[in-house]
């Protein structure tokens, strides 16, 4: 029974909230306003909010029933509704103050009118002012009782006891720690217990505010809480025995931080911008101030009332705004609004909590600066009724007159901004009004020419509005249009040419001397008394001259069609008419030749060169004419051989194919290859026709099946071109040029190798001796000779005593001496092996021996030898009878035996 009391104790104050919000949100007005009938609208919640979660449903009073509102929400990240007015959760979220209240806002998708409403979440219901004011009692709270076996069987349970959660109110002022409730286990009479409390704000973050005696089990409170900190703590308690062996199943208790009024209201912005149109009606929207509480806002700690403290300015009207209360929406109470008056007003905004209660309520202020717009309730006015300007006539894009008005509105707005147009005295339109951005002038520009001689005076009438229509009741005064009277003024005017290009016919040909036509100019300047002069401006081929009094063109050479200046059979020539007015002027006009041709050039054979095979078969030659006059002055052509030479037409006969080509072939079998000039006539169809001996080159040359040339002559005979040849001819002489340039230098090369001193008697150097042997034999496989004598006893000593001052520049480096293939095991007589490899070591070293990357060659005779015998040198077979003289030509090297062998001394 305990426990279902205590159940409908929590439960009634949140039915009796929950039905008190559904009356709240079911109210109706008995007047029709179109709106939100509440100014609030609030809703309790069992728990926190999670996403999808509908909250309530706001209504909106659609008097006429044919608006169309759309709803939006001022946190839309958190919350948002339907088109029926069903507000739900879009995420989900622990409820917190910062997500206590927040505005719903309706607007007419035709109109854009705009209408909001504040809503209000709490969790729990507001606790009365009693329960508040009632001190805690302190309780005991025993646990459970634990399953028992009786008489052999289990004995059921009671359910476990709802705790009620433990209230305590913040900022206690103590003592402390100040006694909450007694936890008890019935199990304390036999057994030594300890209790213990677990969770956030015992023995989790943050400790020690709640402690209990483990042997009394006794809970306190050790130091005032804050509810805006935390607002509800759950906490777990334990009993074990002396061992730590639980005796008793954990129980939950929850204390619940009771608010005080202890935070003032904050708003969420100190200073708040909001406009209003002038002229407003009252009660027209104009912004909404809001303020939160830290308190509890389900209790009277966090509702919050506002009012108005002050107006600054307090014109026209001391009281031209007014504020919800509920809500904080200003509207306007009276009319007057002027912005040309007041352009800002400043508000004083109190909000107060416990409902507005000056005595107990904390209250703060923020300040709302609302600015009156500008509409469009002051037309332009001229500041003048007659504006006056002149132009030089033929001139555009100049400023007439300078039209200035004034406009009361606010500067560079669409209020303010001037649109002229031009209502009379312009019908052709040369003049055009621009509005200057800056000062809001009217610029007068001239947009189109004006002759002196046509117009002297333009009277425009001019009127002036804004970018925007005026407000309604409000209309233009007279002032609001102008007269602009511009005067034109006479100038000097170019002369003119008419027409303009001047087109004549003529033929070429025509003699100097000849008079084609009269080219003058007009002078528009009627009432100016001046004299033109002519003078020739462009004459590419110099054929024409102009008279300077009367402007007669006289050519002064032949005319011909055929010139490079004639382009499409026309011939242009420009001329300059000056007059002597103050300042002169002038103008030029163009003389357009048509050239009407004439029978006056002979047509040529084309191409001039060809080529052609010694036999009639294959080849044939294609030709045409070349003729610079046109139809019927040119083709169809005629062609034909002269009869002299007679080897012509022997050799060569011609076949016309049609009327612009013929075709040229050898009448003889064969002709001998050559280049050969041909004559051909080449007749026109002009009257009278025109004839001429045109030069074809032929190059006849040797042929091969596909009727191409093969000889080397075909260059030659295609016919290189002289810059060709002078090309070939100057790489021929560069060339020679570098080989005499080369020689020279091996010459110079050899005389400074044998100007350097050797590091041997050239008298010793077998290299440069021949050893004569007077002995005969059967050859030098059975004689035995000492062969240390061609050895030279500086080659075998090491490199690395030579000097270094005295080695070749070309000689090759010192390196390990390469590994040369190894010989045939035929047996070869005494050390010649040792023999071969101290020469190469030499020659290496030797400052006047060939190159380092020269081939040296090395080899012995005797048996096994590849090479024939020497003693062949002294046989009568030797070729005695031959001449040896180019032996000279080799070097010093082979002086003596050119001496031996060319007869000479030695």
């Amino acid at each position: 029974m305990c426990r279902i009391a205590g159940a409908l104790r929590t439960l009634l104050p949140l039915l009796a909230a929950l039905l008190q919000a559904s009356v709240e949100a079911s109210g109706e007005i008995a007047l029709c306003k179109t709106g939100f009938p509440e100014d609030v609208y609030s809703a309790v919640l069992s728990k926190d909010v999670h996403e999808g979660q509908p909250l309530l449903n706001v209504k909106f009073s659609n008097c006429n029933g044919k608006r169309k509102v759309q709803y939006e929400s001022s946190e839309p990240a958190d919350f948002k509704v339907d088109e029926d007015g069903m507000v739900y959760a879009v995420r989900s979220f622990p409820l917190s103050s910062e997500h206590a209240k927040f505005l719903i806002y309706a607007q007419d998708k035709e109109t854009q009118e705009k209408w909001q409403v504040a809503v209000k979440l709490s969790l729990k219901p507001a606790l009365t002012e009693e329960s508040v004011k009632e001190p805690p009692e302190v309780e005991e709270i025993v646990f459970p009782r634990q399953l028992s076996k009786h008489s052999g069987h289990l004995q059921r349970q009671k359910r476990d006891w709802v705790i009620p959660p433990i209230n305590l109110p913040e900022n206690s002022r103590g003592p402390f720690p100040q006694e909450l409730v007694r936890i008890r286990s019935d199990r304390d009479k036999n057994l030594s217990l300890r209790y213990s409390v677990t969770g956030p704000g015992a023995d989790q973050p943050p400790t020690g505010i709640f402690i209990i005696n483990p042997i009394s089990g006794q809970l306190s409170v050790t130091k005032p809480l804050d509810r805006e900190q935390i607002a509800r703590f759950h906490l777990r308690a334990h009993a074990v025995d002396i061992n730590g062996n639980q005796v008793e199943n954990p129980i939950d208790i929850v204390i619940n931080v009771i608010d005080m009024n202890d935070n003032r209201p904050e708003f969420l912005h100190q200073v708040w911008n909001g406009t209003v149109p002038e002229g407003s009606k009252p009660g027209t929207y104009v912004m909404t101030v809001t303020a939160i509480d830290a308190d509890d806002p389900n209790a009277l700690n966090g509702m919050l009332r506002y009012r108005i403290l002050s107006q600054a300015p307090s014109t026209p009207s001391p009281n031209m705004f007014t504020i919800n209360n509920e809500t904080g929406d200003i509207i306007t109470v009276a009319a007057g609004l002027d912005r040309e008056k007041v352009q800002q007003y400043t508000l004083i905004i109190q909000a107060t909590d416990m409902e507005g209660n000056p005595t107990y309520g904390l209250s703060n202020t923020a300040t709302a600066i609302i600015t009156v717009t500008d509409v469009n309730d002051n037309p332009p006015e001229f500041t003048a009724m007659t504006f006056y300007g002149e132009v030089p006539e033929n001139r555009v894009d100049v400023i007439v007159a300078n039209l200035t008005v004034t406009d009361k509105d606010q500067p560079h707005t669409p209020a303010w901004n001037a649109v002229y147009r031009i209502s009379g005295g312009d019908p052709t339109g040369r003049f055009a009004i621009q509005t200057d951005p800056n000062s809001n002038d009217g610029l007068v520009t001239v947009v189109k020419p004006i002759d002196f001689e046509t117009n002297r005076m333009f009277v425009l009438t001019v009127a002036a509005e804004n970018q925007v229509p005026l407000a309604k009741g409000i209309q233009h005064p007279p002032q609001s249009t102008a007269t602009v009277s511009v005067t034109v003024i006479d100038v000097n005017e170019n002369p003119y040419f008419a027409p303009n290009p001047k087109i004549i016919r003529q033929e070429e040909g025509l003699h100097a001397g000849t008079m084609l036509t009269t080219f003058t100019a007009q002078d528009p300047d009627r009432y100016m008394q001046q004299n033109i002069r002519y003078t020739k401006l462009s004459d590419p081929a110099n054929w024409l001259k102009i008279d300077p009094v009367n402007g007669q063109i006289t050519t002064i050479a032949v005319l011909d069609r055929e010139s490079p200046n004639v382009k499409n059979n026309i011939y242009n020539a420009t001329f300059l008419a000056s007059d002597n007015g103050i300042p002169p002027m002038s103008g030029t006009g163009t003389l357009q030749i048509y050239l009407l041709d004439i029978n006056d050039n002979a047509p040529q054979v084309l191409p001039q060169e060809a080529e052609t095979c010694e036999t009639p078969d294959p080849n044939s030659i294609n030709i045409t004419a070349l003729d610079y006059d046109i139809d019927p002055n040119a083709g169809p052509f005629a062609f034909d051989l002269p009869l002299s030479p007679v080897t012509i037409k022997r050799n060569w006969t011609i076949t016309r194919l049609n009327g612009d080509f013929a075709q040229l072939n050898l009448k003889i079998k064969f002709l001998e290859a050559g280049i050969y000039e041909v004559p051909i006539i080449i007749t026109d169809s002009g009257n009278p026709p025109k004839s001429n001996i045109s030069i074809l080159r032929v190059k006849v040359c040797q042929c091969d099946s596909n009727g191409d040339c093969t000889d080397v002559d075909r260059i030659v005979g295609a016919g290189l071109g002289t810059g060709a040849i002078i090309a070939i001819l100057l790489c021929i002489i560069i060339l020679l040029i570098l080989v005499l340039m080369f020689v020279v230098w091996m010459k110079r090369r050899d005389k400074e190798r044998q100007a350097k001193q050797l590091l041997i008697d050239p008298e010793d150097d077998v290299r440069d001796n021949i050893l004569k042997y007077d002995e005969e034999g059967g050859g030098e496989e059975d004689q035995d000779y000492d062969l240390s004598q061609l050895q030279q006893p500086d080659t075998v000593e090491p490199d690395a005593i030579k000097p270094v001052g005295i080695r070749r520049m070309d000689e090759r480096p010192i390196h390990a001496e390469p590994q040369y293939p190894v010989r045939s095991a035929a047996p070869h007589p005494g050390d010649i092996g040792d023999f071969i490899n101290e020469g190469l070591k030499a020659a290496d070293n030797d400052p006047t021996a060939p190159p380092y990357d020269s081939l040296l060659v090395f080899d012995y005779e005797g048996s096994g030898s590849t090479a024939g015998s020497l003693s062949s040198l002294n046989s009568s077979s030797s070729g005695g009878e031959q001449d040896y003289d180019y032996l000279n030509d080799w070097g010093p090297r082979f002086k003596k035996l050119a001496d031996m062998y060319g007869g000479g001394d030695d």
